[in-house]
């Protein structure tokens, strides 16, 4: 136990001190999730109007630009595996007396503390959008945060763990997260599209860490925030429930992948 405690520490310590130095990666995760804020909000705002009363487009999308954010740095920290394999520290880690799931561990545990201090940076937008931020709201939000970095960041691991290069990498993930991104109802309520593209909504795991962020700040109104499965509108916590099963599955693969490494 004591190993993996210790391995988990070294490898999210690690994480952090990377991501405190690279100035060009705490900018550029940013970029992204603010541009489709900007430019989604000022493009669709007045020509969808309100998607429920007292909601409007920016304030139903906000939301689910603070869960890409977390999506984005959480599925792009593998790239530190990929890089590490290139130089060689890799190998080091995988003969160090600490166990593979540390590594997994460490990985997820400093991706999932960058992530919940980009999420609450994104809180400072919120009054620009008319939503409102108590103090309760960041307790609620903080733990989920750091429950969906987590799952996400194992994927990330996952993924890493078998690629050769850097550029294989992105462009791998670049064919997940966008998929993950625009069928987990970011941009649009998924009770309310094709059955075809409901079907591959519900199936995304993002979508309940989306619905679940949407709700600890809108609350369930009217019938575009709260997602609906078999007739059942799920709950925050079924939300949260769910997307820990699927990080625990992916926690397990991902160790598991590491354990597969020469």
């Amino acid at each position: 136990m004591s190993d993996l405690l210790l391995g988990t520490w070294v490898i999210a310590y690690r994480e952090l001190l990377r991501f405190v130095q690279e100035r060009s990666r705490l900018l550029s995760s940013f970029a992204m999730p603010l541009l489709f804020l900007v430019i989604f909000g000022a493009g669709f705002s007045r020509t969808i109007g309100a998607m429920t009363p007292g909601v409007d487009f920016v304030q139903f999308i906000y939301p689910g630009i603070i869960a890409m954010t977390v999506l984005m740095n959480s599925v792009m920290s593998g790239l530190s595996v990929v890089w590490d394999r290139e130089f060689g520290f890799l190998k080091e880690i995988l003969v160090a007396p600490m166990g593979r799931t540390g590594i997994v561990l460490g990985k997820a545990v400093g991706s999932a503390t960058v992530s919940v201090l980009q999420g609450t940076v994104m809180l400072a937008l919120a009054p620009l959008v008319g939503v409102t931020v108590t103090p309760l709201l960041v307790l609620k939000l903080i733990p989920v945060l750091a429950l969906v970095s987590v799952s996400l960041s194992s994927l990330g691991t996952l993924v890493a763990s078998r690629m050769r290069s850097q550029q294989g990498f992105q462009l791998i993930v670049q064919l997940i997260i966008f998929p993950l991104i625009f069928l987990s109802g970011v941009f649009f309520p998924v009770n309310n599209v094709p059955i075809w593209l409901e079907v591959f909504s519900k199936l995304n795991p993002l979508t309940y860490a989306v619905d679940a962020i949407r709700q600890l700040f809108l609350g369930a109104v009217g019938d575009v925030v709260g997602v609906t499965v078999l007739g059942h509108t799920m709950t925050v916590m079924q939300d949260v429930l769910v997307v820990a099963c699927f990080g625990t599955l992916l926690l397990i693969l991902a160790a598991w992948s590491f354990g597969k490494q020469e």
